[in-house]
């Protein structure tokens, strides 16, 4: 979000697949006392084992795609062959919602978080050892609605079977499975993460595409649960406090957002949303210096040309709004938006060869099926009006 120009009601939060490296926080000796239960009704249940739980149709996969390709191989690679074959298992990326591990199994798709929750859930049931990698990379931005997110990403590394001896040797070591394409995450670094944090992080996610769909009884539990999974988790505590904002419990989410402020003082998102927060609750004078901290570590924010260019296009001055959508997209290419609202200035100046590009860079980079089919049908609007 833009966090200088915006209204109290559209606070920033995280959607993440992983929680950024700026934003980590020290383990905390017990959850403090920021939960307000008796503000929300009841939701449906939330049950953690759920989320791993291996279903009839993936022992059945793996008796019949898996297993039998790991009696006479590497049973690492058996796995990741039947993960990235497109003749077998045809996964495809799909960040529209986030999937517990039968759920994406059965969609087909899903977010890397999801998929790596499948995929762990698999190894597990082949008795693979599993670990978790978060990739530190630089933050990736996205909105929906009134509300803007940012990503991170995570993986999953498959180890031996946890009762092949030691003694052993296996010259294919560990297997890391990754579900962005091998340059994207080519010279990351990453650190590893526990599976309690990858619950989290789930949660965290559930609980932030629940708010975006209106449903905040079920979002405050999603986070409440995501807390604790992980109290050392910062992404749950802000993504509570603005639940409890739009809730209207405004002197907790206060509370919230600053116990999570005080363990992670760098946080750009949450330094946006506690401003807010202190500026919508009449504190002014208390919100300046978190602005000014906020101003330091990001003189530009996310969005900031893509807001820019779209009041251009609001005031028909289509040249300015090319510049400045590409001036967006020079810090952050990948994001699908930013070339469909470049194609749209494009089009209006009657370049259009540069908006059927941009309109393929968009199909190219959008995340969900929906965006994909949006713009694939404008793009071939396009070409039926004039033909390339």
């Amino acid at each position: 979000m833009h966090p200088y120009r915006t209204s109290a009601r559209r606070l920033a939060m995280l959607l993440l697949c992983a929680t950024l490296s700026a934003c980590a926080m020290a383990p905390p000796a017990s959850v403090p006392p920021i939960f307000n239960d008796s503000a929300f009704a009841p939701a449906i249940a939330i049950d953690a084992a759920q989320v791993f739980a291996v279903s009839e149709r993936m022992r059945q996969y793996l008796q019949t795609d898996v297993n039998r390709a790991a009696r006479t191989g590497n049973p690492r690679v058996a796995l990741y062959n039947a993960l990235y074959d497109k003749r077998q298992l045809k996964l495809e990326y799909d960040a529209s919602m986030t999937r517990n591990a039968s759920q994406t199994f059965d969609a087909r798709s899903g977010n890397c978080l999801s998929l790596v929750i499948m995929t762990a859930a698999l190894a597990h049931a082949m008795n693979l050892h599993v670990r978790y990698q978060e990739v530190l990379s630089e933050e990736n931005w996205s909105r929906s609605g009134d509300m803007y997110f940012v990503a991170g990403h995570v993986n999953i590394v498959l180890g031996p079977r946890m009762d092949d001896s030691p003694y052993n040797y296996d010259a294919r070591g560990t297997l890391v499975i990754d579900f962005l394409p091998s340059s994207d995450v080519a010279g990351y670094r990453t650190r590893e993460i526990s599976e309690a944090t990858i619950l989290a992080m789930y949660m965290n996610n559930r609980a932030a595409e629940t708010m975006s769909a209106g449903q905040l009884d079920q979002a405050y539990w999603w986070a409440r649960n995501a807390i604790l999974q992980d109290p050392s988790f910062s992404g749950a505590y802000n993504t509570l406090g603005v639940i409890q904002f739009r809730h209207g419990d405004r002197a907790e989410a206060r509370q919230t957002l600053r116990y999570a402020l005080a363990r992670a003082p760098d946080s750009t998102v949450l330094l946006a949303n506690l401003a807010q927060l202190l500026e919508a609750t009449g504190l002014p004078e208390q919100a300046q210096p978190l602005r000014q901290r906020l101003l330091a570590l990001q003189p530009e924010p996310p969005f900031h040309y893509f807001n820019l260019g779209r009041a251009a296009m609001e005031r028909g001055d289509y040249a300015a709004a090319a510049r400045l959508f590409g001036k967006e997209i020079a810090r952050d290419p990948y994001y699908h938006e930013f070339h469909f609202w470049l194609a749209q200035a494009y089009a209006r100046l009657g370049q259009l060869p540069q908006a059927g590009q941009q309109l393929e860079l968009a199909m190219d980079n959008s995340l969900t099926h929906k965006d994909y089919g949006l713009y694939a049908a404008k793009l071939q609007r396009l070409h039926a009006l004039f033909p390339p």
